[in-house]
């Protein structure tokens, strides 16, 4: 059996993040985990750092249980560098090379739309894009 992987991603404002991220993933508020009712209740059995509350981090999941579930969590650095590990958004649908690169095309200006923003077009391939904290990662249509 295969392991399966969640994603963490460190940023300034875990809440800003994660209204991006649930509009680009089509994701959800992930519940806490049994048998805690709230994420409150979940992190107070942590001894958390004075001035640390619950809007320093989010829990995203697929709402249909396929993709890995997503961390975003409040660190005191700022991103300094490139990611070493992006997300690719992978556009669903067929056709042509001209109608995959309008879905990718119509998906990346909605990113846009979100507050995230273009960086490169690959014509007719992918667009790298980054998040409304300049965590990079790329627009490209699915697998055929």
């Amino acid at each position: 059996m295969a392991a399966r992987i969640d994603l963490t991603l460190d940023c300034a404002d875990a809440q800003l993040l994660a209204a991006f991220w649930r509009t680009a993933l089509g994701y959800v508020d992930e519940p806490p985990p049994a048998p805690f009712a709230t994420r409150a209740e979940w992190l107070a059995q942590f001894d958390l750092p004075e001035g640390d509350s619950e809007d320093d981090g989010a829990w995203l999941c697929d709402p249909d249980g396929i993709g890995p579930r997503l961390s975003i969590l409040r660190v005191p650095e700022p991103k300094t560098v490139k990611n070493r590990l992006h997300i690719d958004v992978r556009v669903p649908g067929h056709g042509g090379p001209d109608e995959r690169w309008a879905r990718i095309r119509a998906e990346s200006e909605r990113l846009v739309r979100a507050g995230g923003s273009v960086l490169t077009e690959f014509d007719g391939h992918h667009v790298t894009m980054a998040d409304p904290e300049g965590n990079e990662f790329c627009v490209a249509a699915a697998a055929p």
